[in-house]
């Protein structure tokens, strides 16, 4: 009698202020035999929840207030379906909020999708992630994060903020396991009062190494104090701005193969 009421589709609706669940409960049950779990607890709470545990077809939908946790990462949004072989995935629309308590990370976007087993996730709609051990702000619209690679790449309308740094690029990849940001399409970087242009840009955040690859455009500005300009000078300074196709790297001081000086 078990086994036929668990071969046929079951449907649960539950209603409450906060209806509390261990997904690892419900995996226990319905695991192949010699199935493992993960390490990890998986739990999550909402106002409204409704379940389908078909073999294969396994999916729950939570709404109001739901909630997903597992031991490294925690996701809120007004409505969240988990699904796929033990209910390794999870789709996250509205308000959505991420924080990956291991990595100091902070999201929010429209919509996420997470993979909890690889902690992989994609957040797209007004995406904007806080890494609080490397102080940088991180804005785009489609914004993936790769935990096993300490990798997150933003694409469409980037925009990363840092103290001394700004930067937009229409694609972004942020490395933080070394702290390099490579920024490609239309970028372009403000260093202090610097700025630069570039068909590529390449930096590394620790030691504040800037590389810039074809069509080079740039404007530093000097920390010392300016000295009055001759002629010569002024018609030398013209000539440095220029859209020859190079590849220049400077380094925390300044100094740059290509530029204009003010």
């Amino acid at each position: 009698m078990l086994l036929k009421m668990m071969r046929r589709r079951i449907k649960v609706k539950i209603d409450g202020a906060a209806a509390f669940f261990s997904l690892c409960a419900v995996c226990i049950l319905f695991l192949q035999p010699g199935a493992q779990l993960a390490a990890d607890t998986f739990r999550f709470t909402g106002n409204r929840m409704s379940t389908s545990l078909a073999k294969g077809k396994e999916r729950t939908l939570l709404r109001g207030e739901a909630r997903i946790a597992s031991d490294q990462t925690e996701i809120t949004a007004d409505e969240i379906e988990i699904y796929g072989k033990d209910f390794q995935f999870a789709e996250c629309r509205g308000n959505v909020v991420a924080r990956d308590k291991e990595k100091k990370l902070f999201i929010t976007c429209d919509t996420l999708r997470f993979d909890r087993i690889n902690n992989n996730l994609l957040a797209v709609g007004n995406a904007y992630m806080e890494d609080e051990e490397n102080e940088i702000i991180i804005r785009g619209h489609r914004l993936e994060n790769r935990d096993k690679e300490d990798l997150v790449i933003i694409q469409i309308g980037g925009r990363i903020i840092k103290k001394d740094l700004a930067a937009r690029a229409e694609f972004t990849t942020y490395r933080r396991n070394t702290n390099t940001l490579e920024l490609s399409g239309m970028p372009v970087l403000f260093w202090k009062k610097d700025e630069y242009r570039a068909t590529r840009i390449v930096m590394n955040l620790d030691t504040e190494e800037i590389s810039l690859l074809g069509s080079v455009t740039g404007t530093i500005v000097s920390e010392s104090e300016a000295e009055p300009e001759t002629a010569a000078d002024t018609e030398a300074g013209a000539d440095t701005e220029t859209g020859v196709d190079t590849e220049t790297e400077t380094g925390g001081d300044g100094e740059t193969g290509t530029g204009e000086a003010e």
